[in-house]
C-alpha cells in the first residue's frame, strides 16, 4: 500500500493513503506539532469529511490500537499449534501502579509464569523489553502465556 507524502507550505506535512473504500485516510503532522487525523470525502480526495485534532498522547493510544492487533494476531498464529498458549494485550492504565515503574518490578514471569514480548507505545514496538524498561500509562503490554496466567497478569498491571 502506498502512502502519500504531500508538503503543506505554512502547515505541514500530510501523509494518507488510499482505502478500499476509495476515500484518503492520514495524518497531517503541523508545523507547531499539532496532529490531526483525516478522512476525505467520497467523491473528492483533497476534501475532508472528517478532521480530528489529536494530542501527542491520544495520537499515541491511536497508533498503538491500530498496531497491536497485528502484532497479537501474528503471534497467535504463531503459536496456533500450541495448545495452551494464548496471546494477549494487557494495558498500562492511568491507574496502574507500575505507570513509571521499570518492567522488572512487576515480576511478572515469576508470579505468573507469563511472558511480556514486545510493549506498544506511540505506535512503535519495543520487542523483548528488559527489566529496566520503563513502562508508562498509555503503552499495551503483548503478552504470551496460559489463560490464567493472563488473567492473573492483568490483575497486577492494575492492582500490583
Amino acid at each position: 500500500m502506498n502512502v502519500d507524502v504531500t508538503q503543506l507550505p505554512g502547515i505541514g506535512v500530510r501523509k494518507d493513503f488510499e482505502a478500499r473504500s476509495g476515500r484518503r485516510i492520514g495524518v497531517v503532522a503541523h508545523r507547531d506539532g499539532g496532529i490531526d487525523l483525516i478522512v476525505s470525502k467520497h467523491d473528492d480526495p483533497d476534501d475532508c469529511a472528517a478532521q480530528v485534532p489529536l494530542t501527542v498522547d491520544e495520537a499515541a493510544v491511536l497508533a498503538n490500537l491500530l498496531g497491536a492487533p497485528q502484532l497479537v494476531e501474528k503471534l497467535k498464529d504463531d503459536h496456533r499449534d500450541l495448545p495452551g498458549i494464548t496471546t494477549r494485550q494487557l494495558p498500562i492504565g492511568d491507574e496502574s501502579p507500575y505507570s513509571g515503574r521499570a518492567l522488572g518490578d512487576t515480576r511478572m514471569r515469576t508470579r505468573t509464569k507469563a511472558s511480556i514480548v514486545a510493549v506498544m507505545r506511540a505506535g512503535q514496538i519495543y520487542p523483548s523489553p528488559g527489566p529496566d524498561f520503563v513502562l508508562v500509562a498509555g503503552d499495551l503490554l503483548v503478552v504470551v502465556g496460559t489463560p490464567q496466567g493472563l488473567d492473573e497478569a492483568l490483575e497486577i498491571l492494575t492492582g500490583g
